[in-house]
């Protein structure tokens, strides 16, 4: 699509940035949607987020997901009624599975939203400042922390507090920022000898100019891949710190609790455990999928 142009006295012409940006939107989406695949996974994210919204509404059994107990429709195997079956309690799987959504997703947003920003600000002053005493200090402590596995890391530091759905957010984000401290690191370091960096400290830019105007740009679209990549992993690490009984707690519904709860009567009482563990990997596919259609889409060069 052409750019509209505007005339202007002397003979100048501007290109209309509303026009620009629709044009460079509409690039952006036919390279993601080359990937089929990607597509698929942003339908899927946005059907678990508008499942997470609506869940008082999409849940069959709302009142099943908190101090609910009902012996005589214990263990129901799936059906008419109970489409995904019922667990030991004669609580609804599926309706409890619903309500599981909206802690995983403020599972992964709350530790991104804080292990990102500190990751990417540590990042990028070990990047600049590449060779010197703070530089080498910040990537020290990073070695510390990759050097250890995260989810033991996470299990370590949980296990210290109240188990509590943010207690477990915040056990995960210890061990996350060191990860985009790497990354943006990595970045950093390769473009600050170049001369668009080097013609800004001469013009007498601030440093805080220099770290967020010039070098956070050229990172932003791995930080922006890593982000939606790192979604689902971290949703699985805090479904893995509730099956240890190390996040949200019963009755509240999570999908690691209803797995640790569940796999006990396997194989005969089959969906307790089932139907949540594909809850899991649906929502690991569907950022995968899109973060993987993010990244062909930011790194591609023009059509």
């Amino acid at each position: 699509m052409m750019a509209e142009i505007s005339a202007q006295p002397g003979g100048r012409t501007v290109i209309s940035r509303k026009a620009a940006r629709l044009d460079g939107l509409k690039k952006n989406w036919y390279r993601f949607s080359r990937n089929r695949m990607s597509v698929i996974g942003l339908a899927a994210v946005v059907l678990i987020i508008l499942v997470a919204i609506f869940e008082q509404w999409i849940a069959p059994y709302p009142e099943h997901t908190g101090a609910y107990v009902d012996f005589a429709h214990s263990n129901v195997a799936p059906g008419k009624e109970f489409l995904l079956g019922t667990d030991q309690y004669g609580r609804d799987v599926l309706s409890r599975i619903v309500f599981s959504f909206r802690n995983a997703l403020a599972m992964g947003i709350g530790v991104l939203a804080v292990a990102a920003p500190v990751g990417v600000v540590m990042g990028l002053i070990a990047g600049y400042y590449k060779g010197r005493p703070v530089s080498n200090v910040i990537m020290r402590i990073v070695d510390v922390f990759l050097s250890l596995p995260s989810l033991v890391l996470a299990l370590a530091v949980s296990a210290m507090f109240t188990p509590t759905l943010f207690n477990s957010m915040m056990a995960i984000t210890f061990s996350w920022w060191a990860w985009y401290t790497r990354l943006v690191f990595g970045t950093a370091s390769s473009v600050r000898n170049e001369y668009y960096i080097q013609s800004a400290e001469l013009i007498g830019a601030s440093r805080f100019h220099i770290l967020f105007r010039e070098l956070l740009p050229n990172c932003s679209s791995t930080i922006l891949t890593k982000m939606t990549l790192d979604m689902g992993i971290v949703i699985l690490m805090g479904a893995a710190l509730s099956f240890v009984g190390l996040g949200e707690q019963p009755p509240n519904p999570a999908l690691g609790t209803m797995i640790a709860d569940g796999y006990k009567f396997l194989p005969d009482i089959w969906w307790l455990t089932v139907f949540p563990a594909l809850a899991i990997m649906l929502i690991v596919l569907a950022f995968n999928f899109l973060g993987d259609g993010i990244g062909d889409m930011l790194n591609s060069g023009e059509v």
